[in-house]
């Protein structure tokens, strides 16, 4: 069958659907709507790369070569410090607590103003916080239009994916960035259009007309006259097509041919652990996660060692817990460019404070002196803002 006959005009041809023949099948033709990527038996084999799909953006992950445990505890420890408390003021928590009281419109600032302070205790915490920053690769087959790129999938050997150079970004930057393989490059007719750089028409399945939507296809009217908007025939011109039966294929953009290379997919991510240890203070330690505090501890390097001789055993408990776990779970899978650990003290000050002869909690907590309470003793009962 002459596939070149079908796809060209034929709006002069008779034996389209209509009146006179309204049962003719749809010509065989390849659909507009098919894959944009490449199927995988048309793919060669490429040394390195065996297995290596086609398309959907997800990829083969191509694990680091020689992957192995860096080995956590050497290398100097910490330097030892006084680590400083810093205590809050009376005048501090009231000012803090007057202009918490004034953000909220149902909140009376006389408590803030007038209270009594029976007590200010110092419930400070830390954030722990690992930062692990990895490099992933994969590899799929992709294709664009042929426009006459240079094509160099000969006399040359494909390098491994992890021996082309990529530029990393900024350091604990997420970034992703495609690059197609040296010498892996051919070009194939499009497997959409069977290289025809058209593609049957969906709406009048390849034939170019379409029933006529005022008489349905009977040429007549309900009158019984002729029906003025298909002349009678009772088929009218595809306007998605404009009458051709074909479109131009979107894989291809017409061309007929693709440019098949393998794609290697190269992503950063920062995976970042927190830990903050729960003084049983009443304070829900989910906040200080919005605040920030005074950086007491930061080591930077490719792989870190746990924490060690941190005053709080907690902290050095989760360290190593994450610097272990880390490291195993991306060492196999991503190459890990860098680590970085920080400690920050999270100030938080439980205040006890009476107001007509009452007494009540808050807690002011960040450098921002941010303030927290649930039982504020004057505000609107349609209010529950805390």
């Amino acid at each position: 069958m002459d596939k070149q006959h079908l796809l060209s005009d034929q709006d002069d041809d008779p034996q389209f659907p209509g009146p006179g023949n309204p049962g003719m099948p749809a010509p065989d033709l390849p659909q507009g709507g098919g894959a944009s990527a490449p199927p995988g038996e048309m793919m060669h084999n490429v040394p390195g790369y065996e297995g290596t799909g086609s398309g959907g953006g997800e990829g083969k992950c191509v694990p680091p070569p020689n992957p192995g445990l860096a080995s956590p505890g050497r290398g100097p420890s910490p330097p030892e410090r006084q680590w400083e408390i810093p205590s809050i003021s009376e005048d501090f928590a009231k000012d803090a607590f007057i202009e918490y009281a004034s953000s909220k419109c149902c909140y009376s600032s006389r408590p803030a103003k007038e209270l009594l302070f029976t007590d200010l205790q110092a419930h400070n915490t830390y954030r722990y916080r690992l930062e692990t920053f990895v490099e992933s690769r994969k590899t799929e087959w992709d294709s664009v239009p042929y426009t006459g790129q240079v094509v160099d999938s000969y006399g040359s050997c494909v390098p491994a994916p992890w021996d082309i150079a990529v530029q990393v970004p900024a350091m604990f930057q997420n970034g992703k960035r495609d690059v197609q393989v040296p010498h892996t490059s051919s070009v194939k007719g499009c497997h959409n259009c069977l290289a025809l750089g058209k593609s049957a028409c969906q709406k009048c399945i390849a034939s170019g007309w379409m029933q006529c939507w005022v008489c349905n296809g009977s040429g007549r009217r309900m009158s019984d006259d002729r029906c003025s908007h298909c002349n009678g025939v009772g088929r009218v011109r595809c306007t998605k097509c404009s009458g051709s039966g074909s479109k131009t294929c979107h894989t291809c953009t017409g061309k007929g041919q693709l440019l098949f290379f393998i794609n290697l997919i190269v992503e950063w991510k920062n995976h970042i652990y927190e830990f903050v240890p729960d003084k049983r203070s009443g304070f829900p330690v989910d906040r200080v996660s919005k605040v920030t505090g005074e950086l007491l501890f930061t080591d930077t390097q490719y792989m870190v060692y746990p924490v060690v001789s941190f005053p709080d055993n907690a902290i050095n408990q989760a360290s190593q817990t994450a610097v272990r776990e880390y490291q195993a779970q991306f060492v196999t899978t991503s190459r890990i460019l860098q680590q970085r650990q920080t400690i920050e003290l999270i100030p938080v000050t439980r205040v006890h404070y009476t107001w007509k002869e009452k007494t009540y909690i808050y807690f002011v907590y960040g450098a921002e002196h941010k303030v927290y309470t649930d039982d504020y003793p004057a505000k609107c009962c349609c209010c529950t803002i805390t």
